[in-house]
């Protein structure tokens, strides 16, 4: 499947937090993620829950695209994990029902206590998990940028990742 191309000074704006930028890349973005995601998704269903999924991922991250000409690859490689997740979720390889319970509840928290306990997760965990979530979710860098600034594998860096997330999830959700 070819990547389609976008307008460079577009996805610029975008990147830049321009709303109505963000707003046509939406629309331009959405019937290809929608072409691509009934490609890769096992159902119909599952192809729509992806397609929203990744038009919210790409109004919220946008800004984190480190190059536009990057971008089609992107946005494809998050339709992708979309549909794996949720293949996974119905071959019985997501959550429990009990682990969906204790996060819908942390959903309705407030956001201040939330952040609270997101802290207190974060001190809890030992020191090289801490640095890798640090690094990953809040200064959002890739795997191969905590790889090298780590001097750590790539698939080390993955796993240990998955491994804090665990542990975090855990912690909130007791």
């Amino acid at each position: 499947m070819a990547a389609p191309q976008y307008n460079p000074e577009l996805l610029e704006a975008a990147r830049g937090g321009d709303e109505p930028a963000i707003a046509s890349l939406l629309a331009l973005a959405q019937p290809d993620v929608r072409r691509y995601a009934l490609y890769s998704c096992s159902t119909t269903e599952d192809a729509q829950d992806a397609v929203q999924e990744t038009l919210w991922i790409l109004y919220r991250r946008i800004g984190s695209l480190r190059a536009v000409t990057s971008f089609s690859g992107w946005l494809f490689a998050i339709v992708r994990r979309e549909c794996s997740r949720l293949a996974r979720r119905m071959m019985g390889h997501g959550e429990d029902l009990e682990d969906s319970e204790a996060v819908a509840a942390l959903a309705h928290r407030p956001a201040l206590e939330l952040r609270i306990d997101l802290a207190r997760a974060i001190q809890s965990l030992s020191g090289h998990y801490r640095e890798i979530v640090i690094l990953r979710d809040i200064q959002e860098l890739t795997i191969d940028e905590i790889a090298a600034r780590l001097g750590r594998s790539r698939e080390a860096v993955k796993a240990n990742l998955h491994r804090a997330r665990v542990l975090l999830r855990e912690y909130l959700t007791r």
